[in-house]
């Protein structure tokens, strides 16, 4: 396993003993309704320049896909990875979003007809229990999922429907959030209060799951350690 850190930090200090501990799981799953009513503000209040971009450049980085492969984006919301995936798949791959939020696929579907983009499409879908026959395709080269997973009571129910639909051997990339480590911990409180607003649970860390029975696994983080990104081969 390769292993990386980049020490940027975030630039904010939070305080408050009430964000010591995780959403508890009627908050996560109220968080549907949330999303759907924030869709069209989601991209500008969601930290995503500040902070978020960061871990989605480097998990498709690590993830490695090829002209002409087809990518899942498990939990894609309003499309933030597309114009990455699509520059990786090049004109010949395909870019699949999922996601269960019509107001989160609406804002998706316009990010596309702004680049006339000819080769994404989405799928309304529960991640926790989608199939090949919801995306139309047989299988699919890559599965990659940022921020998402972390949102679900169920998790690994996700990550088994993820590796259902992928080709054997193909890769899988996760990226998600903990508390910051090593000088930049002071912010925990503030990663704390992001997630607990998000309703993500910083201390589900999905992308262990790559550590069981994968390979070529490669690790990196980002933003004082708050943003982990894993991408490896599944068999």
């Amino acid at each position: 396993m390769t292993n990386h850190t980049d020490q940027a930090v975030p630039f904010v200090i939070v305080f408050g003993n009430e964000f010591l501990h995780p959403p508890s799981y009627h908050r996560r799953a109220s968080m549907k309704g949330t999303y759907e009513r924030g869709a069209r503000r989601y991209d500008a209040v969601s930290g995503e320049r500040q902070v978020y971009r960061r871990g989605r450049v480097a998990g498709i980085d690590i993830l490695g896909l090829a002209e002409g492969d087809t990518v899942l984006d498990v939990g894609c919301g309003t499309g933030l990875n597309f114009p990455l995936l699509v520059n990786a798949v090049g004109a010949t791959g395909r870019v699949i979003g999922l996601d269960r939020s019509p107001g989160m696929l609406d804002m998706a579907r316009r990010r596309i007809d702004s680049h006339n983009w000819s080769n994404v499409t989405l799928v309304q879908a529960d991640a926790t229990t989608f199939s090949a026959v919801d995306l139309g395709v047989d299988h699919v080269d890559a599965v990659f999922a940022t921020y998402s997973l972390s949102l679900m009571t169920d998790w690994r129910a996700a990550w088994v429907s993820m590796t259902e639909v992928l080709r054997p051997r193909g890769r899988a990339g996760i990226v998600d959030m903990q508390l910051p480590t090593g000088a930049a911990a002071v912010f925990a409180p503030l990663a704390r209060l992001a997630c607990w607003m998000g309703g993500s649970d910083i201390d589900a860390h999905p992308w262990t799951v790559l550590w069981e029975n994968c390979r070529d696994l490669r690790q990196v983080t980002v933003r004082g350690g708050h943003i982990v990104a894993a991408a490896a081969t599944i068999p």
